[in-house]
This record gives C-alpha cells, sequence and structure tokens, in this order.
C-alpha cells in the first residue's frame, strides 16, 4: 500500500523562548563565570579597564522591605552603536567576533561562540544595557528574563531598544538587578572566592615572558563591594592585583616550547644558592605512561611553573620572602599564606592573556597530579604545591579547542598532547627537587635496605649500654653474663630473621625484573601464536581431504606445515627458557659461575630489540672469568641494566648505537665497567645518587624508577658496589666487587 501525501511545504526552526537561557544560564559552568565572560567582552571592546561592582539594596514598597543585589559591570571601550546592537549583539550564535579575530586596537578577541553575554541571566532577574559609541550615540537596552522563560517562541519577545545622542564618553554599562534570592547567593565565602577569581583571571605580567598580541599590561580590573554584612566585603574597593606567589617560589621552571616539540627551559632553585640551569631537549609525544590517548604538538606554549614546600619551615620562608596582602601591604600569617596557596595553587590555561576556566581552579586537577603524589610523595609536586601559568597560541595554530559551555578544552590529540607537555616539564622540576632535598636531608634516603635492616637487628650499641647501666647498678659480673647470653640468643634469632627478609626481597626484586622478560616474550611470541592460530584451519582441513582421498602430494604438504610447528614449538621454548635464571620460588646458595655466560644470556633475551634498533653490543672479558655470588642477582643487574640503554639508544637517535662491557681485575677486585653511547645521566642525578632511588625516573614517558634501585640493591648482596659515573659521550656504570678468591678457590 502506498503512503498518501496530506500535507508538504517548506519549514524554519524556532527556538523556543527559554533557548535564550539555556545557552546563557545552563551553558555557563558559574556565577563567576558569568561575570568573567562580560570582563572578558570589556577586555574585547578595547577598553584600559572594567569596573566591578556589587550592591545589595533594600527599598520600601507597600511598607515592605524589598532586597535584592544589583550587578554594574562597565568599561571605557569603543562601546557599540545602535545597528551593532540590534544586529549583532541582539543575535545569539553571531560570528562576529570569529570573523574580526582581532579587535580595532589590536588585541586578540576573547569571545568567539557569541553567547557570553546572555550569561548574565544567572546573575539577576533584569538586564539594562547603557552603551555610547565612539560617534557619541548612546543606545540602551532593557531585558527581563522572565519573559523568555514564559514565551512559546523566542520571536514573540520584543525588546525595547532606545538610541539618544549624547555627550557622554564612549563605554558599555551593563546593569544586572536581581531580588532576595540572588542576594543570599552572594556569602562571605563565595565574595572572597569572586576575589580569587577575577585575581587568577589575568597572569602577572612577568609569567607572559613573550608579550606578543598580549595586551593584559594595559587592562586593569577593580572590584567594588557594597554594603555586605561581611566586615571584610563591606563597602570596599580595590583594584584587583595577584599576590606576588609566583615571584616568592622554593623551584620554578619557565621557558617555551616549539610546534616541534623543542622545550628551552631554566630552572632555578631560591632555597640554594646554585645559578639558574638551562634546559633543552624534545618532548616525545605518545610515550607518557600517564597520558594513554593519541596525542599531538599543539601550537607553541609558553609555561611558567612554580613550586612550593609547604612544611612549616618553607611557609615561614615564604612570607619572610615578602608574602604581603596587596591591599594592606602587610605581612601574612601562617594560616593566611597557607589559605592563599589553597586559592592559587593549580595550573591555568591561558589564551591572549586570560584564563580558561576551569583550568587552573582550586581543587580541579586536570593533570592528576595529586593522583600521582599518592602512589609517590617523595618525588611527585601535588596541586597545592604549583602555581603554573601555560599560555597557548588561538585556535587554529594550537588545534586546542575552548568548550562552548565556558567549560574547559575539548579532549582532543592537541589537548592530550599538551598534558603530556604540561607533565614533562613538570618532571624535570620534581627531579631536580628531589635530588637538592635529598642532598640537604629533607628526603628519605631508600637505598641499601639490606644495610637497614642489619643496623635494625644489630644489638652492638644495646650491648654496650646496657652494660653501663648494669655497672652503675653494681650488677655483678655473673648476672650480666646471663643477661648477656639472652641477648645474643635473641640477636641470633633476629639476625636468622632479618637474612630471611633479604632473601625475600631479593626474590621479590628477581621477580620484578622477570616482568622485563615477560615483556619480551609477549613481543616475541606473537610471531608463533599467528603462525598455530592460522595453520591450524588449514591443516584440519587439508586433514579432512586426506580421510576421503590419500594423496602423496597433499601428505607431503602436512608433513612440511607440521615440521614448521616444530620450529615454531622451539621459539616458544627458548622464549620461556629466558625466564629460567629469574623463575625459581627459592633463592639456592651462593656458587662460582662464568659472568660472561650471565652476559651473553641477558643480552639473548634482547636479541630481537637490539637487531631491530641496530644496537651493536660486546663484552671485553676472558670466557671462563669466574665470579662467586648469586647468579640471578647478576641477571637482575644486567637484564635492568640493558633494558634501560634499549630505551635511551632509542630516544638519543644516534647513527651507531652501542652497549660495551669490560671485566677485568683490579688490585684484587673484580671491576666491570658498563657504557652506552645514549644520552647519558645528568651530572647532578649522579653526584646525589638519586638515580638508585627507588620511583626515581627520569624517562620523557616515565617509567618505574626500580632498575636501577633493584641492580643496586642486587650488586650489594655480592660484597659489591654499582656506581654512576658522569661520562660526556653516554652512560658509564662501575660495578666494584670485592675479592673472592678463597670462596673461587673452595668451592
Amino acid at each position: 500500500m502506498e503512503d498518501k501525501k496530506i500535507k508538504d511545504g517548506f519549514y524554519q526552526i524556532r527556538p523556543a523562548g527559554r533557548h535564550i537561557i539555556t545557552i546563557g544560564r545552563d551553558l555557563i559552568k558559574d556565577k563567576y563565570a558569568a561575570i568573567v565572560e562580560l570582563v572578558k567582552n570589556a577586555y574585547d571592546a578595547d577598553s584600559p579597564t572594567c569596573k566591578v561592582k556589587l550592591e545589595p539594596f533594600e527599598n520600601e514598597n507597600n511598607n515592605q522591605p524589598l532586597k535584592g543585589l544589583k550587578i554594574t559591570i562597565s568599561d571605557e571601550g569603543h562601546g557599540m552603536s545602535f545597528d551593532i546592537v540590534t544586529e549583532k549583539w541582539m543575535v545569539p550564535s553571531t560570528d562576529d567576533k570569529l570573523q574580526r579575530i582581532i579587535s580595532p586596537k589590536g588585541r586578540l578577541m576573547q569571545g568567539k561562540k557569541g553567547i557570553g553575554r546572555y550569561s548574565a541571566s544567572m546573575l539577576g532577574d533584569d538586564l539594562v544595557l547603557q552603551t555610547v559609541d565612539e560617534s557619541g550615540d548612546l543606545t540602551t537596552l532593557y531585558l527581563i528574563w522572565e519573559y523568555f522563560e514564559k514565551a512559546k517562541y523566542l520571536s514573540d519577545v520584543n525588546v525595547l531598544i532606545e538610541n539618544f545622542k549624547s555627550n557622554r564618553k564612549s563605554g558599555t554599562e551593563i546593569i544586572i538587578v536581581g531580588d532576595e534570592s540572588h542576594l543570599i547567593d552572594w556569602d562571605e565565602k563565595q565574595l572572597q572566592k569572586l576575589k580569587f577569581e577575577l585575581k587568577k583571571l589575568i597572569p602577572p605580567i612577568d609569567s607572559i615572558g613573550d608579550k606578543t598580541n598580549v595586551n593584559v599590561d594595559r587592562f586593569k580590573i577593580s572590584l567594588e563591594l557594597g554594603n555586605f554584612p561581611f566586615e571584610s566585603f563591606s563597602n570596599t574597593k580595590e583594584d584587583i592585583e595577584p599576590y606576588p606567589l609566583f615571584e616568592l617560589f622554593d623551584y620554578r621552571i619557565s621557558g617555551t616550547i616549539s610546534h616541534e616539540g623543542i622545550a628551552d627551559l631554566k630552572y632555578e632553585n631560591k632555597r640554594s644558592n646554585t645559578p639558574s640551569e638551562d634546559i633543552r631537549f624534545k618532548i616525545s609525544l605518545n610515550n607518557n605512561v600517564r597520558i594513554p590517548e593519541y596525542q599531538e604538538y599543539c601550537g607553541k606554549v609558553r609555561i611558567d611553573f612554580s613550586v612550593f614546600d609547604r612544611d612549616p619551615i618553607s611557609i615561614d620562608g615564604l612570607i619572610e620572602r615578602g608574602l604581603k596582602d596587596p591591599a594592606t601591604n602587610n605581612y601574612v600569617g601562617k594560616a593566611e599564606a597557607r589559605r592563599i596557596l589553597d586559592n592559587y595553587c593549580g595550573i591555568g590555561v591561558f589564551r591572549n592573556g586570560f584564563r580558561i576556566r576551569p583550568l587552573g581552579d582550586s581543587g580541579f586537577d586536570w593533570l592528576n597530579l595529586d593522583k600521582e603524589r599518592v602512589q609517590n610523595p617523595t618525588i611527585r609536586i601535588g596541586s597545592d604545591q604549583i602555581i603554573g601559568f601555560i599560555h597557548i597560541e588561538s585556535e587554529k595554530e594550537s588545534g586546542l579547542i575552548e568548550k562552548s559551555a565556558r567549560d574547559g578544552l575539548k579532549e582532543n590529540p592537541a589537548y592530550f598532547g599538551l598534558m603530556n607537555i604540561a607533565i614533562t616539564v613538570l618532571k624535570e622540576l620534581e627531579n631536580r627537587r628531589f635530588a637538592y632535598r635529598r642532598n640537604i636531608g629533607l628526603g628519605r634516603n631508600n637505598r641499601n635496605i639490606s644495610e637497614k635492616i642489619d643496623k635494625l637487628y644489630n644489638f652492638s650499641d644495646l650491648f654496650e649500654t646496657i652494660h653501663k647501666e648494669l655497672d652503675g647498678f653494681g650488677i655483678e659480673k655473673v648476672q650480666q653474663e646471663k643477661i648477656n647470653r639472652i641477648l645474643l640468643d635473641k640477636e641470633k634469632i633476629n639476625n636468622k630473621i632479618a637474612e630471611e627478609l633479604k632473601q625475600s626481597i631479593a626474590l621479590y626484586q628477581g621477580q620484578a625484573t622477570v616482568g622485563k622478560i615477560v615483556n619480551v616474550i609477549l613481543h616475541e611470541g606473537r610471531r608463533p601464536l599467528s603462525y598455530f592460530k592460522n595453520q591450524v584451519p588449514v591443516i584440519a582441513s587439508w586433514s579432512g581431504e586426506l580421510k576421503d582421498s590419500f594423496s602423496e602430494e597433499l601428505l607431503e604438504k602436512i608433513r612440511d606445515r607440521l615440521s614448521v610447528f616444530s620450529e615454531q614449538g622451539g621459539v616458544f621454548i627458548n622464549l620461556f627458557g629466558k625466564l629460567d635464571p629469574l623463575s625459581a620460588k627459592k633463592r639456592g646458595s651462593k656458587s662460582k659461575f662464568k659472568i660472561k655466560e650471565v652476559i651473553n644470556s641477558v643480552f639473548d633475551v634482547f636479541t630481537t630489540e637490539l637487531n631491530d634498533k641496530n644496537i651493536d653490543h660486546s663484552c671485553d672479558c676472558e670466557a671462563n672469568k669466574l665470579v662467586f655470588g648469586w647468579k640471578e642477582d647478576f641477571y637482575i643487574v644486567f637484564t635492568n641494566l640493558v633494558d634501560n640503554s634499549i630505551f635511551w639508544l632509542q630516544e638519543n637517535g644516534n647513527n651507531k648505537k652501542e652497549i660495551k662491557l669490560k671485566i677485568y681485575d683490579d688490585d684484587e677486585n673484580l671491576i666491570i665497567e658498563y657504557r652506552d653511547n645514549g644520552p647519558g645521566i645528568k651530572k647532578e642525578y649522579i653526584e646525589s645518587e638519586v638515580i638508585f632511588e627507588p620511583e626515581f625516573s627520569d624517562k620523557p614517558g616515565g617509567g618505574t624508577g626500580l632498575g636501577l634501585a633493584i641492580a643496586g640493591e642486587a650488586i650489594a648482596r655480592n660484597n659489591g658496589e654499582l656506581k654512576a659515573i658522569y661520562s660526556e659521550s653516554g652512560v658509564l656504570f662501575k660495578i666494584e666487587i670485592k675479592s673472592n678468591k678463597n670462596e673461587l678457590t673452595n668451592s
């Protein structure tokens, strides 16, 4: 049955009356964002100033008190003509600023979506617009938001707009009036929040660096408060100036990242007397374990991160360096200093001199700094310790797109690239801060766990103290000997426990290293698995054909495929054999073994990666050179060293990549030199020995930070020491193992 047409024609989409409320009130994050949108409009109008005024009022109406709030936002910009008000201000989602891009005086436009002005609907009930253009024409407009909510269609609402001749200076004033429900929204806490939001809206000039097309030095914001019933916020007026926090940092890293990811940075430490350090490197994309999403570079980025230690001594230092209230010029107290840090801290993203909210809001941890700090508090920086400014280019240049709801940036590859850049730059500061704090005794030293266990169960100091006390009490020697034997028996039991603990730690460290080998097995095992998966159905099909009708040719084909099965099975056996040295559930005793065989076995584990990445490797050592110790510990050491070298040699991009080992005797000690020609290790990291601290990692993508710590412990268990020596031509590790000739002779 055919459909029978009843009606046809062309129709238009007619926005509902409440549409204007939806794109204003419902799409804007909060009332602070609404005020910020109106302040940005003043900036776009080339005004040198913007005045924000909040006034409670109380009028008599039929002998009933009428309470409410009046908000006035005024500027001294070029104003708007009658035609601009009617043809552009009154047109939601106009592309006017998107088309113009730059204001008449050269400012890059903040508004792009054409909806920011309608956010005023969340601040009050009525709006009055008074604007004077540069020719002296005054245009006024009056809106009652309730009319839009009640109207069926947007076109049903009539808005009164009038035009006059005037002698006023150019500029725009928006007056928003709300009833008592709007007034009670602004308590003491909310007013303080507004103040902080305005202070954080524009970064300090010194944090901008390259001020091209950024005119924040010519744009001032003032806040005036009327007769609010709060002592600190009643009848006050002040120019909005940020607290000078960013200049009072403990540590700072700043600089630029190019379109290609080349970082030119400067690191400063105000707690030490050391000069600033220049840092230059390329930030790699898509290798940061904290950001699994695909990333792209996001134009030129300028970064300025100031970091603060928050222990009591550091807070005192912050105040002493000049933390004052800009309104009173008085030094703040400790509680106030912490509150200021709480409110100001965060990493904000700025475009054309204005912050993109909520990036940088207190409590909006868009880089997950607090989550990382919980996992590693010794090294990582929390969001309450950093005041950061990230300046980005336009949407076209950067690919960083602002959301229509004014609640941040769209999560696209450019955004994830920005996250990677911010985290990587901060990591440069975190590592240097950690090295400094550890060097002056402020950080925990987690190296040499075995030595700490020995000290924990060593009673020698206790013996001496007890004997002195017993002598002082006149206890006879016979009784002292009895006490001594009790302590000695206890020490023997504890020493046995200590040894078991050390063996357990060694076993766990071996199993942690197994993870690196498992990754190799998973990668290399895909090829034989793929062969099995593809060939089993083929062989099954041939077997069926052979059953129906015997064929010598078909039988030979099956034999050939099965022989390849055997070869691929051998690949699996070889792969799993790589786990054998570290797969034992219990550690055996020390024994003598050929050190070169261990090294060759480790190279064999990484054969495919070494070949794929064109890394040459060699070991200058006598074939029969013997070492006495735990063989599995040496597997642990060299597995971690080679794994690190493969990573860094890949990052370095040298044409010729090499890993070289040299083993020899020196003053009856065994010396193992391990080198690669990668980018090497920073001198300060070697001098402070932080590279051997658990969880410390300098890998751009973020490593576990366990490899060198585990390797150092493994060598220490074998009466040796793993040292890093600074070299300008790559990495140099030196392993010294004390002479064990007696063990080699007697075992």
